[in-house]
């Protein structure tokens, strides 16, 4: 994993946009981890990932307590919006792909607004299926040099990772539920839940019959995975 602020971040995809070097981006969280564990196919589309952000304060908590020096959390939805102002103002094309047509359609036009020089070249929904081919035709054909893959894990990961050669985009990542939060479908948590490492508790707050069996077990499993490697250490 990259240890990297957010504007280092930024950075290092701007500059390796501009010398060429085709960049897959991947946020990992707690989530990630623990299904990495088991999901071979998802492990080896993030460890083959250029860049790997930590999106989640409880890997940040986890690094730091083994020692390693993280210095912030580099949200998925945060760098999705950084990305968006520089592609506007350095003229590269985006694709936007996932969510439902109306959400991706309301997606593009919020974009479209907020960042005025923002060339969207395109957009799609993530329910697809089978029939990978032909998007990525599309986005290869849009021109586009910055792709946003917004389709749930792992299918997003392992997406990217088989056609990445294909897309004849710079730079894709993965933004999980960024796009029904950019549409107002679903609310972020406030800063302070943020801050605090809570916003997994607000997603539970909002969705509890969805949530509260998954945050339980993921939760569960990299705490004991965290005390395992805290005794190794030792």
């Amino acid at each position: 994993m990259d240890a990297a602020t957010m504007d280092e971040t930024v950075a290092r995809i701007l500059t390796r946009i501009v010398a060429g070097q085709f960049t897959q981006h991947v946020a990992v969280n707690v989530a990630k981890l623990i299904h990495m564990q088991t999901d071979t196919e998802l492990a080896k589309s993030v460890q083959d990932c250029d860049l790997i952000s930590i999106d989640g304060m409880g890997v940040i908590w986890a690094a730091r307590m083994l020692g390693h020096k993280v210095p912030e959390r580099v949200a998925g939805v945060d760098l999705f919006d950084r990305l968006l102002a520089e592609a506007g103002r350095a003229g590269l094309p985006v694709y936007l792909l996932g969510a439902t047509d109306e959400v991706v359609a309301r997606v593009a036009t919020i974009c479209a607004d907020r960042y005025p020089d923002l060339q969207i070249a395109g957009y799609h929904h993530g329910y697809f299926g089978a029939d990978q081919q032909s998007v990525v035709d599309r986005i290869r054909e849009s021109g586009a040099r910055l792709l946003f893959v917004a389709i749930t894990s792992p299918t997003k990961e392992n997406f990217i990772n088989r056609w990445q050669a294909a897309l004849g985009v710079d730079f894709v990542m993965g933004v999980g539920g960024t796009f029904d939060v950019v549409a107002g479908k679903v609310s972020r948590a406030p800063r302070w839940m943020q801050r605090a490492g809570l916003e997994w508790f607000f997603r539970v707050l909002q969705e509890p019959r969805r949530m509260w069996r998954r945050y339980l077990v993921t939760n569960s499993r990299f705490a004991l995975m965290l005390g395992k490697a805290l005794i190794v250490q030792r």
